[in-house]
């Protein structure tokens, strides 16, 4: 079966060390030609580290949204995009919290925004954790890690203080698989 969108054309038009931004030139199945803008970034891996009927998050603030939320630990190396994702995550999980995890379960893979990505992130629980020391970038300077009882941090998304899309889809994937 042929693409519902032909590609007939192709040219990036910004690029940096973290995405880049192409535009297509497209005709769809009818015939209309068009464009279509694509953001190209690697994927990423949330974690969602429960323990005890606790959750971690992190919150920092965020520049493109001018305010500082609550969110899972979460993370992509630009410097390494075909990273095994398990240990992105593992790395992500200390950097950012500072624990360590016993058990590191795949929970499954989702898009970030495939209206316009191709990001995507993978998603893992992170069990038996260990309590270390944060190893935070330079531009992490600002983050602050805290557990909360998993009821509250339901009530933080119902009530619109946590609004990190990756967040929300990771916690509800978790609940309709039983793990929450």
């Amino acid at each position: 079966m042929a693409p519902n969108i032909r590609t007939t054309a192709t040219r990036i038009v910004y690029e940096n060390r973290w995405m880049r931004l192409r535009e297509d030139a497209i005709v769809l199945q009818d015939g209309t030609p068009g464009i279509y803008g694509v953001v190209e970034k690697a994927d990423f891996a949330i974690i969602a580290p429960v323990e005890n009927g606790m959750i971690h998050l992190v919150e920092q603030y965020r520049y493109p949204v001018k305010g500082r939320y609550w969110e899972l630990p979460q993370g992509g190396w630009e410097d390494a995009p075909g990273i095994d994702p398990l240990e992105l995550a593992r790395a992500e999980l200390r950097e950012e919290t500072g624990l360590t995890a016993e058990i590191m379960r795949p929970v499954g893979h989702l898009f970030e925004c495939y209206g316009y990505s191709n990001q995507g992130f993978h998603i893992y629980l992170a069990q038996g954790l260990r309590q270390g020391e944060a190893r935070r970038e330079h531009s992490e300077q600002d983050m602050i890690s805290r557990a909360f009882p998993i009821d509250e941090v339901l009530t933080m998304i119902s009530g619109g203080a946590i609004k990190d899309a990756a967040t929300v889809a990771t916690l509800g994937l978790l609940r309709l698989k039983g793990f929450l």
